[in-house]
């Protein structure tokens, strides 16, 4: 309950209290009771798609802040405890995995994009040339870890113990080609440059960072493939401020022509938005991440 909550509260009694927090918890803002105000997490606040994204909002008579956090803990947290009122920065499996581990309550109420994990190669221009025993490196977070593994098995390079899924680990192999190499996510295309591994699935964000362009890439997953939707990013908040009205609307400017241009551009056209999928179906598919993800840990 926020402070000012209490001073009403106070006044106005128990019952009135009681109706004061339920308006609050879907129209305040973070630490606050402005109802125009949206406070959001996001890893990149400063890009541009930030500034068209607040102008589309303002028409609607809703004034987005965004704070930049570097952490996802962090940023997840942050809407736990209330700090923010939502965020943008995960997809599905890694927010699954925040809410077992933590105990937390979050939802996401409307999709974005799906963007790319993919091969790239300095040395080879198409995965078959890749030789035996030729060492690949992949990032060791468990979450891009089994989407890794996943993709070398459609690449044809190792397979997976009853076809995979979302939580395999290097332990489900049954056999392999190529030599793994588990590094931080942060390490994958300085692997790739310094001669450690041959090859190296890299997130999109790292890629651009690394300077590796397309024409690396010997290996690209199809984005449209309905098998990721455990990697689909999406708007987040907390369980009892999923049916505030504003989530709405901030989904639809996000999809509007302008903010997806500048959210295409950034990322190179190296995306695939995902408009289709509901606020319902995305809670539905998380749940299912997460029954899987109790189930693992037995």
């Amino acid at each position: 309950m926020t402070s000012r909550t209490s001073r009403l509260a106070t006044i106005l009694g128990a019952s009135t209290a009681a109706l004061l927090l339920t308006l609050t918890g879907c129209a305040g803002g973070a630490q606050g009771g402005d109802a125009s105000r949206l406070v959001l997490g996001a890893d990149d606040g400063n890009e541009t798609h930030w500034t068209v994204l607040k102008q589309k909002l303002a028409d609607e008579g809703i004034d987005l802040e965004v704070r930049t956090i570097n952490d996802g803990v962090q940023l997840n947290q942050g809407v736990q405890d209330g700090e923010l009122d939502g965020n943008l920065f995960q997809h599905l499996i890694y927010l699954s995995q925040f809410n077992v581990e933590n105990n937390g309550s979050l939802v996401p109420v409307g999709a974005t994009a799906v963007y790319p994990l993919a091969l790239y190669s300095e040395q080879y221009t198409d995965v078959k040339d890749l030789p035996e025993g030729a060492k690949v490196a992949i990032p060791n977070n468990p979450t891009n870890l089994a989407r890794g593994l996943l993709n070398l098995q459609k690449a044809g390079l190792l397979t997976l113990k009853d076809g995979g899924n979302a939580l395999s680990t290097p332990a489900d192999i049954v056999s392999t080609k190529v030599e793994l190499l588990p590094v931080d996510t942060n390490q994958t295309v300085t692997a790739l440059k310094d001669g450690s591994a041959q090859a190296a699935i890299v997130n999109n964000t790292q890629a651009q960072k690394g300077g590796l362009g397309d024409e690396l890439i010997i290996f690209k997953e199809d984005l449209n493939n309905p098998q990721l939707a455990p990697y689909i990013n999406a708007f987040v908040t907390r369980d009892d401020k999923k049916d505030d009205p504003r989530w709405e609307k901030l989904v639809a400017a996000y999809h509007s022509p302008e903010v997806e241009a500048a959210v295409t551009e950034l990322n190179q056209g190296n995306l695939q938005f995902k408009t289709e999928w509901t606020g319902a179906q995305l809670q539905d598919e998380l749940t299912s991440l997460e029954d899987a993800l109790k189930a693992q840990k037995g």
